[in-house]
């Protein structure tokens, strides 16, 4: 049984988040993880200014810890205190929400002490302990949709937030296993994921080929517009691009994000396409 309309997320109720009444889509973007102050707070400050040039309501997003890295050798963080940190201060920087993952139990507590988004990675996302500490904290809980489940069976995960008397949920498709090594988007889980939540499209994960054999995951940054205009295109709610000013070096996730250059570009093409969405 779907949720109520009702009780679906409106983005006003993340704290500090500007723009809502622009009629566009809202913004989670930031590094894939926080590798320093100063790299946060450069790409925070980029972010800020495209998206009051245009309008679109921003979370600013950095990972505190990479848990899920291909390989024990791989950069896993800078220190969860010292990165949770930074993200604070990237928000009262700027007055704009932050969104970090979280991983454990205990991630919850510790992280909603700095930011205004928890997030559930994909793989964790059928666990239920993981979600009801998240959904506890009051804070807003964005669900990655698992690479391995379909769209319908994401309301179940919804439904384990709304629970815990936390209506502030969202989800986020960040695409479906297509074979071993490759991604899809099937964009009719958009629709289908907005009857029970507020809906996101995760445009640079989709664009992963994870389980590579050098234990490093590749990517496809070269589709990364064509994914978000058609999720913009089937009306999803929000987007979530990673991005760098150097992709190449950047130490989690380099090879699906998008240069920071690009970003003011491909950003006035999807608010083009939201316009012409939103009159009809």
């Amino acid at each position: 049984m779907h949720c109520q309309k009702i009780d679906i997320m409106n983005i006003q109720h993340i704290p500090q988040i500007k723009h809502t009444e622009s009629g566009n889509f809202f913004l989670l973007a930031g590094p894939c993880a926080i590798e320093g102050e100063e790299m946060a707070l450069r790409i925070a400050e980029k972010l800020v200014g495209i998206t009051n040039k245009l309008q679109i309501p921003y979370v600013f997003k950095g990972s505190f810890k990479k848990a899920n890295r291909s390989r024990i050798d791989s950069f896993s963080g800078i220190g969860d205190e010292k990165a949770l940190k930074i993200l604070r201060k990237v928000s009262e920087t700027f007055h704009i929400p932050t969104v970090t993952d979280i991983h454990t139990n205990e991630d919850a507590d510790m992280a909603a002490q700095y930011v205004d988004v928890l997030q559930i990675p994909a793989f964790l996302v059928r666990q239920t302990d993981l979600v009801v500490a998240a959904a506890n904290t009051g804070k807003v809980v964005n669900l990655k949709k698992g690479q391995f489940m379909s769209p319908e069976s994401m309301k179940h995960a919804v439904q384990k937030v709304l629970d815990c008397n936390n209506e502030n949920v969202m989800v986020t498709d960040r695409g479906t296993m297509f074979g071993y090594q490759d991604m899809i988007v099937d964009y009719r889980g958009i629709p289908t994921m907005q009857q029970y939540a507020t809906t996101v499209l995760d445009v640079t994960h989709s664009l992963q080929q994870p389980n590579q054999t050098a234990g490093v995951t590749g990517g496809r940054p070269d589709m990364i517009e064509t994914v978000a205009k058609a999720g913009i295109a089937v009306g999803v709610d929000g987007i979530f691009i990673e991005t760098h000013f150097d992709p190449a070096n950047a130490k989690s996730d380099g090879a699906n994000m998008l240069h920071l250059d690009y970003f003011e570009g491909l950003m006035t093409k999807l608010v083009a396409i939201r316009t012409t969405v939103n009159s009809f």
